[in-house]
């Protein structure tokens, strides 16, 4: 199953980039995600909050970056499974400068296994752009938000704000192990088909999410009696 797609963030490259690359953005704003664990050099385990009927739960999903090309390109491998079958896939991620910002360009390729193959490959590519544009929206959100001031570092309780995370250095190595979790404001939950949203940064979480959404969920009404 192959799908494709671009969006266009109205912020410089090298600044979508740095929020690509950045855990702590993105489980900000993944939909339905609500920790990154960094497993190892650009590798991360993950949770998602799915809140529909009969696959509401946790699950978990993993996505490892590869051949970073800064700012210019990445590829993403991910990785799931669920009762009825599993998906492989390889996501190719490119940025490149516009007028008055950055396009993002994702071709992903998904090997499916089991009796998920039976989902039709339009429904399931026309929901994972849907689900890939969802995304992107949230990214140009968060970068576009203004800096929080000293007036505005407490919550609506009077206690200490969540901070901003600090912007990612291209390149850099964090530390293995290294947990975020979404602020408790903006903890979401999911729709099936952005199951595992965080299959990443843009692109795998339109085919890991779609794909694996429906696996869960076909699982589960199985299961029903």
């Amino acid at each position: 199953m192959k799908v494709g797609g671009s969006a266009v963030i109205g912020v410089q490259r090298d600044q979508v980039w740095t929020a690509l690359q950045d855990p702590a953005v993105l489980v900000r704003t993944i939909p339905g995600c609500e920790r990154l664990e960094e497993s190892g050099h650009d590798t991360y385990r993950m949770t998602v909050n799915a809140g529909v009927a009969s696959i509401k739960g946790v699950y978990q999903g993993e996505v490892a970056l590869t051949d970073p090309l800064a700012p210019e390109s990445f590829t993403l491998r991910a990785r799931g499974q669920g009762a009825p079958g599993t998906v492989d896939a390889t996501v190719m991620v490119r940025l490149t400068e516009i007028d008055g910002g950055t396009r993002v360009d994702y071709d992903a390729d998904a090997v499916i296994g089991g009796m998920i193959g039976g989902v039709g490959q339009r429904m399931l590519g026309s929901v994972a752009r849907r689900t890939a544009g969802e995304f992107f929206s949230a990214v140009e959100e968060h970068l576009l938000a203004p800096a929080p001031t000293a007036d505005t570092a407490t919550d609506d309780s009077g206690g200490p704000g969540v901070p901003e995370p600090e912007a990612a250095t291209v390149g850099a190595v964090r530390p293995a192990g290294a947990v975020h979790e979404r602020p408790a404001k903006a903890r979401t939950e999911t729709r099936p088909w952005v199951m595992l949203a965080s299959f990443g940064m843009g692109a795998g979480v339109a085919v890991g999410g779609v794909v694996l959404g429906w696996l869960l969920g076909r699982g589960s009404r199985r299961r029903t009696p």
